[in-house]
């Protein structure tokens, strides 16, 4: 096999130009990454119900295969808030024998999603079904910590979001103001730091801080080592589960939920990823990792994993260029494992919460309400029923009928698009404006035009001709005569593409938009990415706007015309 097999892992096609400059570089990313993830990795492991050492296998085990099997150069994996709900609920019902066999389940399917070329029907879920379920969830990681944030005196916490709720609310009374104290200064620390240093990480600096002013004014404040006493050191613990068949079919729905949280996000991440390096990852590649994770995460003693957006973010920014930095990061945990572990018991649990706030703040995209609310009522119902159901009811119902909402969604939008009408002198002339023939294209635009609906499980043909921006003219005019409808998932595409362009010093103008497309690119959020100077009605007016856009070019081009 060749060794420019695009189906190969992105950590082998690296070998073909990896050298001494590219290891410093992924070190450095990887050390830095692996004390991100260290606070990360103990704290998802609490909140999910299970050992903080449970997370930190999964972070060693799980992180290292994702970066080594992957399909994407930077992505990071381990575990993540996505799956703590979902986790609690199985351990509580099921135990941790009943967790490994869903864990190993949803393997088995992301698996099969790659090897089958499944990997690209993910993106068939929309944006209004994924911010639901990211809104909902980061509450509900939220929730789970304010009883250690506060040092709550209560008995076992319901998983139930309301019950569980209830039982804080009557346990307000025993609050510990010394956990507050710590979780307060935790919190001071991971919003002000990164505003002054931001290669520094300042999780790690919270824990430290946070740690060492407990133990040296000896606040009684419940720690990793009171609750769970500590974290042993050593290696992840090799032992095959318990497995019992009966709960195959019960835990079938959870395991479905588990293997499509962890495609969404982790493709997500992946997608976040080529963003910020110009990479393009490996969708069905990237789903086998995972799987090929989420199977032998179990083994060892871990919970389920999948990508991390955020410190896949913290790879990249602290200079990552291969998977090596992600498989060294893995290794950073396993050196702390070995030589620091016992240290851990000292960490604070209203610091740990105080990290999972900051992380359920981050991933919770709660500046995309603010868009949804001007979409039309069927996408906000869409948006509103997933982070309700996520919330109130159960994460495999949300999914269930988030995905159901959806395709509804996807109908009635093809359907509303499709009319009947007379051709009269109007709309001929109405035309004119908008046909090519006889235009002159000039050298400094580039014409792309949409062709159909333009809605979730469409938008990646967007990405897939624009791969190369380099081949692009200065100006790129997209024609929106012939898209006939829209919807947030196609925003956000357009909104990215104008991005990447912004960024290669180049300019985006969409021209012709038909009534429905029209009023959703009116939104003020979208405007400020396109610019309203940006949108044309028609190419003619686009072609103009080129021209005010390039004037040097235009110039030039014109005197090349009339030589």
């Amino acid at each position: 096999m060749s060794i420019s097999n695009p189906s190969l892992p992105k950590s082998i096609l690296a070998l073909r130009t990896y050298d001494a400059r590219s290891f410093v570089h992924d070190l450095l990313a990887g050390i830095t990454v692996g004390l991100v993830a260290l606070p990360l990795a103990m704290a998802f492991g609490i909140a999910s119900g299970v050992t903080p050492q449970a997370g930190l296998y999964t972070a060693v085990v799980a992180g290292f295969l994702i970066s080594a099997l992957g399909g994407s150069r930077t992505q990071i994996g381990g575990p993540t808030g996505a799956f703590v709900v979902i986790v609690a609920g199985i351990v509580t019902r099921f135990g941790m024998s009943g967790l490994a066999l869903v864990t190993l389940m949803a393997g088995l399917i992301l698996v099969v999603m790659g090897l089958t070329g499944l990997g690209s029907a993910v993106r068939f879920i929309p944006r209004m079904v994924v911010i639901g379920f990211t809104n909902g969830i980061a509450i509900l990681i939220a929730s789970t910590q304010v009883k250690d944030f506060f040092g709550l005196q209560t008995g076992p916490v319901p998983s139930e979001f309301l019950p569980r709720m209830k039982l804080l609310a009557a346990s307000a009374a025993s609050v510990n103001w010394y956990a507050v104290g710590v979780g307060a200064a935790t919190l001071a620390i991971l919003i002000v730091m990164p505003r002054f240093a931001r290669r520094v990480p300042a999780s790690i600096v919270a824990v430290l801080f946070c740690t060492i002013g407990c133990l040296i004014f000896h606040l009684p404040v419940e720690t990793i080592g009171s609750k769970f006493g500590g974290i042993p050191r050593g290696l992840p613990p090799f032992e095959i589960p318990n497995f019992r068949a009966e709960h195959i079919l019960p835990l079938l729905p959870s395991a479905f939920t588990v293997a499509m949280l962890a495609a969404v996000e982790s493709l997500l991440s992946a997608v976040v990823a080529d963003g910020m390096t110009g990479d393009r990852h490996n969708s069905n590649v990237e789903l086998v990792a995972q799987g090929i994770a989420n199977i032998v995460s179990p083994v060892f003693g871990g919970i389920p994993a999948t990508g991390a957006i955020a410190r896949t973010a913290t790879n990249i920014r602290a200079g990552a260029r291969t998977p090596v930095s992600g498989m060294i990061h893995a290794l950073t945990l396993l050196v702390i494992l070995l030589v620091a572990a016992p240290l851990a018991s000292y960490i604070p649990l209203a610091t740990l919460g105080a990290v999972l706030f900051v992380v359920a703040y981050n991933m919770g995209e709660w500046h995309e309400i603010g868009a949804i609310f001007q979409l039309d009522l069927t996408a906000i119902s869409v948006w509103l029923v997933t982070f309700g159901l996520t919330v109130f009811a159960d994460l495999t119902v949300a999914v269930a009928v988030g995905l159901a909402l959806a395709a509804l969604l996807y109908i009635y939008r093809v359907a509303d698009t499709t009319t009947v009408s007379p051709v009269t002198d109007d709309y001929i002339r109405d035309g004119l404006p908008h046909t090519l023939q006889g235009r002159i294209i000039p050298p400094y635009v580039t014409l792309l035009r949409i062709h159909g609906p333009f809605l979730f499980g469409t938008t990646e043909k967007l990405v897939d001709a624009t791969v190369n921006l380099e081949a692009f003219s200065p100006v790129v005019i997209l024609r929106l005569r012939n898209m006939t409808a829209i919807d947030a998932t196609g925003i956000h595409a357009i909104e990215t593409f104008a991005k990447r362009l912004r960024a290669s010093g180049r300019t985006l103008i969409l021209c012709g938009a038909m009534q429905q497309p029209s009023k959703l690119l009116q939104q003020a959020r979208f405007l400020d990415h396109v610019g309203r100077e940006n949108i044309m009605p028609n190419v003619q007016a686009a072609l103009d706007r080129a021209r005010e856009a390039c004037p040097e070019q235009a110039r030039d081009s014109s005197q090349q015309v009339m030589e």
